[in-house]
């Protein structure tokens, strides 16, 4: 905990992932949320098949889902993903002629059945 996935469409050539990886690790680890940096864990999935509403537009998206254990209060839940928003916006490439959706989601996840070991 916390996981960080961002999945983004394919239609956004060249996106900077190791430099976006870099940012997002030092956004969320200076929240006081995270305790211990290793802990946070992220990783990028590029989505070749995908689909952004019904009209034939050139669309693209990229979005954050911040998997946290539960137990946050809403505001510490709203930091959070504000500061991924804020890197995502910041190196986020916006191509002429397509239209970026972002979006980002803080997610609970349930302490009682969640495993976690360092091996």
């Amino acid at each position: 905990m916390p996981h960080l996935i961002v999945e983004y469409s394919s239609n956004l050539a060249n996106y900077p992932e190791a430099e976006t990886l870099t940012a997002l690790n030092a956004a969320v680890c200076a929240s006081p949320e995270v305790k211990d940096e290793a802990d946070l864990k992220t990783r990028f999935v590029r989505t070749s098949a995908f689909e952004i509403g019904t009209a034939p537009a050139n669309r693209a998206f990229v979005h954050a889902e911040l998997r946290l254990l539960s137990g946050r209060t809403p505001e510490a839940k709203a930091d959070l993903a504000e500061r991924v928003a804020a890197v995502l916006r910041r190196l986020t490439p916006r191509p002429a002629g397509l239209l970026v959706q972002l979006s980002v989601d803080v997610v609970d996840m349930d302490r009682p059945s969640y495993i976690k070991e360092r091996l």
